[in-house]
């Protein structure tokens, strides 16, 4: 690794070279290609948005819990709630939460259990499963909705200037096209 290179790295990943389990025979990163390291301002904003993004949703997870609600559970009945009849395939629902299947099922069977859910079989295709807002999601959103724009006013929201949070959807769109091109 040339000089330059291993100052890049060290500075930004805390090391001069790959740690030995990237390597292969210690000689080459196990891509075969010498990864372009993260300069200082690159780390920086990296850093800074794992730290945000953690610990925002931290809060915001801890102050859903006064309700027994997770922010899954929440971000679950507020799709069924934006919905028409307040339902949605568990196939679309799974995409528009960014879970897998298997993990929204779960979800969803925890979710039942607290009766804020149900599962209804889609009369046009059997393969296919809904889930459906019952009486007590429907009521528990609209006590909870409140309380969580709060929460994410104070903790996000009102820390910044329209202009910053106007940067930051401009930054993130182009992050969320790329992902959501990859699924």
């Amino acid at each position: 690794m040339s000089r330059e290179r291993a100052d890049a790295g060290s500075a930004v990943a805390g090391w001069t070279e790959p740690p030995a389990q990237l390597m292969r025979n210690g000689e080459r990163p196990v891509d075969e290609e010498e990864p372009r390291w993260l300069s200082s301002i690159e780390q920086q904003a990296w850093r800074a948005h794992l730290a945000a993004h953690k610990l925002l949703e931290h809060r915001l997870d801890r102050d859903l819990q006064t309700f027994g609600l997770s922010v899954n559970d929440y971000e679950i009945l507020v799709n069924l709630s934006e919905s028409p009849g307040h339902r949605m395939r568990m196939s679309d629902l799974a995409d528009a939460t960014i879970q897998s299947r298997s993990r929204l099922s779960h979800q969803i069977s925890r979710m039942e259990a607290a009766g804020l859910v149900a599962r209804e079989t889609c009369a046009d295709d059997r393969r296919g499963t809904f889930a459906v807002l019952t009486e007590h999601g429907w009521a528990t959103i609209q006590k909870v909705a409140p309380h969580h724009v709060a929460s994410v006013r104070q903790h996000f929201i009102d820390l910044l200037t329209d202009d910053q949070l106007r940067e930051l959807e401009t930054a993130y769109a182009p992050v969320v096209s790329h992902l959501k091109s990859l699924r």
